[in-house]
């Protein structure tokens, strides 16, 4: 069954699922259960939800709901010619693992989802009613998760399979929200007559929950940082920025193309390369790949306005970042996070600020979030907050997670790591709409998630695959 979930994950890099442009594995999911005789059913946002009846003598083993994300994030190293809305993913085999190099693969949670399609055309397996979830928009806000109806299913209990540590079972994550700043610039026309480009880039990137606490690079950090130092030192109009992408991936990449004068031009090449020698050195361990390079490139005859451009840089150089509190009841589990993980100009003359924050409190996820605002209004931006969502508080009397615990134990002859998780699942909102679920979640090892790179380890993906099909014939 291992190749046959594998076989399905397959064919699923073939077929386009961006966040909010699901429906072409919408259609992929409700034709698989037509083909099969199954019942579905798919709500208003998009939602799909796929039965299997009960195998005889199993008709009154309580529903098990088996639950899944059907989007990825979509990310690309720079330069790489791929167009996630059509695109299939490339991947390779190599030493082990599933990889795609230049982009991410898609198995966060795409695995999950070929896990659930194995389950449902396999007519050996024993098992109750299973009801096959695979919700929308995860990856962007929960959205399909907040749009469940109360009555969509009809399961009190839920294995999550979108988590990425084979031999750890989860039981709790972090709630999170969404904060934007917006700053309004001028155009003004720039007398300065050389244009250079300075642009960080190798940095490892990963998952703004999971991989937080990893001292990974942040690019728009390590750009503005630069900025700041030669805004003290050297005159020049900020014609473009441009760094980040997705609200719960870490940076990788970021840019500037700065006008200054030609006399200039040395202390500017100076002042970076200092700062990318100073960057290397911090991050030698944790992320050596980081780096930067600088160019003169076509000149840009406007620029955004002084005032706004000297605001911008302060801010991105003050914005927190990275693990803001550690809890103190759980060693090792980041309790309170932020992420710097965007800045896009948009039409309108808009500079738009990418932020999001993490915490199982709800008290400290919405103080993070203050901070991160009260650094922007201070330079003059708009803010405003969005999508949030709530964690999910562990429950260690869970009769799902004592059965998960027998059966690993049983299997692999050692215990499973039981623990909370930094990054959020939609575990919680689940709860929100369905108050009596008991939940947990768990899935095979997931190397460089939300980044290009991203890789699956198939040994742990046989030893999930036993895992699932145990607890699915035990559950009673």
């Amino acid at each position: 069954m291992t190749e046959k979930i594998l076989n399905h994950f397959l064919e699923i890099t073939k077929i386009p699922r961006e966040s909010g442009h699901e429906e072409h594995i919408i259609e992929y999911l409700r034709k698989f259960a037509e083909d099969r005789g199954l019942e579905y059913k798919i709500d208003e946002a998009g939602n799909v939800l796929i039965i299997k009846e009960a195998t005889e003598g199993r008709e009154n083993t309580p529903t098990l709901i088996l639950q899944s994300h059907s989007d990825m994030v979509c990310e690309k190293n720079s330069g790489v010619e791929h167009d996630f809305r059509k695109d299939p993913i490339k991947c390779e085999i190599e030493d082990g693992w599933l990889i795609a190099k230049d982009t991410t693969l898609g198995a966060d949670c795409g695995i999950g989802i070929a896990a659930q399609l194995a389950i449902l055309e396999d007519s050996n397996l024993k098992h109750g009613r299973i009801e096959c979830l695979f919700t929308v928009a995860e990856e962007t806000g929960l959205d399909g998760a907040h749009a469940l109806k109360p009555d969509f299913m009809t399961g009190k209990t839920l294995i999550n399979l979108d988590s990425e540590d084979e031999g750890e079972l989860f039981i709790g994550c972090a709630g999170g929200i969404d904060t934007t700043a917006k700053f309004k610039y001028e155009t003004v026309e720039s007398c300065k007559e050389i244009s250079m480009k300075f642009r960080i880039y190798g940095a490892q990137g990963g998952h703004s929950g999971d991989d937080i606490n990893k001292n990974r690079a942040n690019a728009n950090r390590l750009l503005a940082r630069f900025l700041y130092r030669l805004m003290k030192e050297v005159p020049f109009d900020l014609c473009e920025i441009d760094g980040g992408n997705k609200r719960n991936a870490i940076a990788r990449e970021a840019y500037a193309i700065i006008n200054l004068s030609g006399k200039d031009m040395e202390k500017a090449g100076s002042i970076f390369l200092e700062t990318i020698n100073e960057i290397k050195d911090e991050y030698s361990a944790s992320d050596p790949a980081v780096n930067g390079e600088y160019t003169t490139c076509t000149r840009k005859t406007e620029a955004i306005d002084g005032k706004t451009a000297r605001a911008l840089i302060i801010s991105l150089n003050a914005a927190p970042h990275g693990v803001l509190e550690m809890s103190a009841s759980i060693p090792g589990l980041v309790e309170t996070s932020t992420n710097l993980a965007s800045v896009k100009m948009t039409e309108g003359n808009i500079i738009r600020i990418g932020t999001s924050q993490r915490s199982a409190i709800n008290s400290a996820r919405r103080f993070a979030a203050e901070m991160v605002e009260s650094t922007f209004i201070l330079a003059g931006a708009e803010v405003t907050h969005e999508s949030e969502y709530p964690g999910w508080k562990p429950d260690l009397d869970s009769e799902i997670l004592r059965i998960s615990e027998s059966s690993y134990e049983k299997l692999f002859n050692t215990k499973p790591v039981v623990r909370a998780i930094h990054a959020g699942l939609e575990c919680g909102l689940f709860l929100d709409k369905y108050p009596d679920l008991d939940m947990i979640s768990f899935g095979p090892t997931i190397k460089g998630v939300h980044a290009p790179g991203e890789k699956l380890d198939l040994e742990s993906l046989d030893k999930f695959r036993k895992l699932l099909i145990d607890i699915i014939e035990n559950f009673k």
